[in-house]
This record gives structure tokens, sequence and C-alpha cells, in this order.
């Protein structure tokens, strides 16, 4: 087993074995990250994953950070590539309702992570910034550096969402 630095390293001088780890580690996260926010893409987070892996590993090179860095820096590709979704599927049912299709709306595949239903409907109600951040931080694990960088806000505004978001929710639990 590597340190997190030689981690990162091999895997910038194209070790196999590293991106295995990497993977390893991230994979999982990553695809859950990408579920809940999905709903409504055409794209499945699991291409959404896939798109973002292989930039990673064309873009290492630039990469500039140890192993805990990489989750933000992967992140917020997978965000990056999710909000090219969203505009795309944007298009394709503004284009579809100008064509009056019927298209019928398909519920996101997050039921199956975060369970209980009064857990999916509080995280709704919340505003997008804080559920994403709450998500980040609470359910995937990631720490507020990389959400900071998965999301593309600084650190003060992770903070402060995650915050307002945990008080929206204990007030929502007391109700």
């Amino acid at each position: 087993m590597r340190s997190d630095d030689e981690l990162v390293a091999a895997a910038k001088a194209g070790d196999p074995e590293a991106w295995r780890e990497l993977y390893r580690a991230h994979a999982g996260r990553l695809v859950l990250w990408l579920e809940t926010r999905a709903s409504g893409l055409d794209d499945s987070p699991d291409d959404l994953a896939a798109e973002s892996w292989l930039v990673a590993a064309q873009k290492i090179a630039d990469f500039h950070g140890d192993s805990s860095e990489f989750a933000g820096w992967l992140f917020g590709i997978a965000r990056n590539h999710a909000a090219n979704a969203r505009r795309r599927s944007g298009r394709r049912q503004a284009a579809s309702a100008a064509l009056q299709v019927d298209d019928h709306v398909v519920p996101g595949p997050e039921s199956a992570h975060i369970g209980e239903e009064w857990v999916q409907s509080a995280l709704r109600a919340l505003p997008d910034r804080e559920r994403d951040v709450v998500t980040c931080l609470e359910v995937l694990g990631l720490d507020v550096a990389a959400t900071s960088e998965a999301l593309g806000i600084s650190a003060v505004a992770v903070r402060v969402a995650r915050h307002r978001g945990l008080k929206k929710l204990r007030g929502s639990l007391s109700s």
C-alpha cells in the first residue's frame, strides 16, 4: 500500500495499479454523488462518472496536489459533466415541447441510496447548494476542501451552506 502522495504521483506517471487504487477509493462515492444530482438527466450517473474518469486520465498531468485533493478535483470534473448533461437535457426537453412530444418524467435513482422517505423529502426541500453540500459532507464523507473543489465554491461558502442546510433539516425534524 502506497502513501497518498505516492499514489497520485504514480497515477501521473501512468501506473495502472495506482489508477486502480484511486478508482477503488473514489468510484463508488462519485457515482452515488452523481445519482443524487442526476434527476431529470438523459445521461446515466455511470456514464457521467465514466466520462469524468476519462477526463481525469487525460488531464492528470495538469493536476497538482495529493490524494485528498484528487477527490475534489475529480468531483469538480464530474460536476462540469453533470452541468453539461443538464444543459443538453434542457435543450432536448425544450425541443420535445416544441414538437409536442409527450415525455414522462422518470424519478431519479437516489431513493435506492439515500434511504428513508423522510430523508429524501427533507433533502429535496433544501436549496440546491445546501443539498449538494450536505450530501457531499454528510452522505459521501468528503471534507470541506474536496467539497469546495467539487462544487466550485469557496470553503467558506461550503461551511455556510452546511450550517444553513443542517439548521433547516433540524427545523424540519422538530416540526
